[in-house]
Formats: C-alpha cells, sequence, structure tokens
C-alpha cells in the first residue's frame, strides 16, 4: 500500500501488516454484513413480539422482547470487533480468530425460545 494505512479508516486496521488477497477481504466484508442483517432481524423480532402481542404483554413476552432488542444492539458491535480482528489477522498473514458470538447469541435465542413458548401457553 503506497500510503502506509494513513487514509483508510480505521488505521488501527489499515496500518498494520501487508495487503491481503482483496477475495478474503470482501469475504470478511461480507461476514460483517451479515452480522448487520442479523442485528436488524433481531430487532424487528423484538419490535414484532410487542407490537402484534405475542404472548398478550405477559411479563415472559417483553423479557424475550427486551433479550432480542439488547442482543441487537450488542451484534454490530460484535460485527465491528470481528470485521476488525479478522483483517489484522490476514494483513498480518495470521491464523483466523475465532468467532466469539455464536455461543451467547444461541444462548440467548434459546432463550427467547422458551419465554415466547411460555408466554403463549
Amino acid at each position: 500500500m503506497k500510503d502506509g494505512g494513513r487514509r483508510r479508516f480505521p488505521r488501527s486496521v489499515y496500518s498494520v501488516g501487508g495487503e491481503p488477497d482483496p477475495r478474503f477481504s470482501l469475504a470478511n466484508e461480507r461476514t460483517y454484513l451479515a452480522w448487520i442483517r442479523t442485528s436488524l432481524a433481531l430487532m424487528a423480532a423484538g419490535v414484532a413480539l410487542q407490537v402484534f402481542g405475542i404472548g398478550g404483554g405477559s411479563a415472559p413476552s417483553a423479557v424475550a422482547s427486551v433479550l432480542l432488542i439488547v442482543s441487537s444492539i450488542g451484534v454490530p458491535l460484535h460485527a465491528w470487533w470481528g470485521w476488525a480482528r479478522t483483517e489484522k489477522s490476514m494483513r498480518k498473514s495470521e491464523a483466523l480468530p475465532s468467532p466469539r458470538i455464536a455461543l451467547p447469541l444461541a444462548a440467548v435465542l434459546a432463550t427467547v425460545g422458551a419465554l415466547v413458548l411460555w408466554s403463549v401457553l
């Protein structure tokens, strides 16, 4: 890179290592965007639980809605940090980092599923 990463944002990512194969950087970007879509879906689901009155406005339904919406706030943050960690690893020719959000998100979704089931029964 001719400018040494000075003009690309974030500098903390682009100023390290060498330029990886563009296909890998683009795949990393697609993964980032997939997490953003996941965040939007979580938010939509949380809002839909309340708007459509699923569970009749019960406490479990409200908790499920809050869990979904709070998760939708955390997922984009994870997406950004995950993109940066992966991009840095590729630029340094290091092993790619493992995803950190898979288990917590699975636990949240299992909890939400149980709460919704409880609220509709």
